[in-house]
């Protein structure tokens, strides 16, 4: 694709590293429309847990792909990408500058980079797998995709379950692992010149307060009883993916008597903490293959001023659109 690209800018980063501040910083300063870049933000009724902005910043900066679906429903990556693309058609037409904000990479990679070619869904297979499971537990068949598909294993908790059910089912089909089906493809050019800047923290350590702080204030926000009203109001189990998100597992678990109540705050700031890592990671590979405009550190107080000056420059140096 050649000639005039309109611009649009993606804030992403790990659980906790105070993306969304800076987003309505950036919305109080530019002529922006903001897109949730997070999975679990798009279920109806899941507030706490995801800390989706609350009703009063929502009325003041919009966020488009919030509260999509009941969480008894699934939203893919696919659907994702097609939303997320006419979504930052609309807010190009309107003479405004598409935001997304938030840490589901997953999305990010199929934004950037589309969908891949893969195999259909095996039900005799997946069967075996979930088999396999009952017998031996999901963290067995962790170890397994590790051996199989190192890169895709690092990514994924060992509990993820569906994540790892068709990783597994994708390399037992093909004999190649996920990552293999993403590098034969050339990837869809994306119609937009996107600035992609990521809030990170080289002291791990303060990243890590900051989750167990905010895990704790969501517990004491009302977390167990929003988890409880969930479970009366929707047809849920366990293995849909709005109660496989962090924080919402570990409270199904308590509230299942699996988890001790005494035991919640550890376990869930524990569980966030590993998703953090995994969310790292995606970042450090980004990093390698030169995808980000600009890195910056959450607890440096010209962090918000850098990134303004980086909107600044994007849309100072792209030409005016042919009329």
């Amino acid at each position: 694709m050649s000639g005039y690209l309109p611009p649009a800018i993606a804030l992403i980063g790990p659980t906790a590293s105070g993306k969304t501040d800076i987003a309505l910083d950036i919305a109080s300063r530019f002529p922006v429309e903001l897109i949730s870049l997070d999975s679990a933000q798009v279920f109806i009724g899941m507030d706490i847990g995801t800390a989706k902005p609350d009703r009063a910043t929502l009325a003041q900066y919009p966020h488009h792909l919030i509260d999509l679906i009941t969480p008894e429903e699934r939203y893919s990556a696919a659907r994702f990408r097609e939303d997320a693309l006419r979504l930052m058609g609309e807010i190009t037409a309107r003479g405004r500058i598409p935001l997304l904000v938030g840490g589901t990479m997953l999305y990010y990679k199929a934004l950037v980079e589309g969908l891949a070619d893969m195999p259909e869904a095996d039900p005799l297979l997946r069967a075996e797998i979930d088999a396999t499971a009952l017998e031996r537990g999901w963290p067995a068949l962790h170890s397994e995709l590790a051996r199989l598909d190192p890169v895709t294993a690092a990514r994924l908790a060992p509990n993820d379950r569906q994540r790892i059910q068709r990783a597994l089912e994708v390399v037992r089909l093909t004999g190649k692992p996920l990552d293999a089906h993403w590098q034969r493809q050339s990837p869809p050019e994306l119609p937009f010149r996107l600035l992609t800047l990521a809030l990170n923290a080289p002291e791990r350590k303060v990243l890590h307060e900051r989750i167990g702080l905010r895990f704790r204030t969501m517990l004491s926000a009302g977390l167990v009883d929003e988890v409880k009203t969930l479970r009366s109001t929707y047809r849920l189990s366990v293995d849909l993916p709005s109660m496989r998100c962090v924080g919402y597992r570990q409270v199904w678990e308590t509230l299942e008597g699996h988890l001790p109540m005494v035991e919640l705050a550890d376990r869930g700031t524990f569980a966030t903490r590993q998703f953090a890592k995994r969310q790292i990671t995606w970042l450090r590979a980004l990093r390698t293959a030169g995808r980000l405009d600009g890195e910056y550190d959450l607890e440096e107080s010209t962090t918000p001023a850098k990134i303004r000056a980086e909107i600044v420059k994007l849309i100072t140096a792209l030409p005016a659109p042919r009329a």
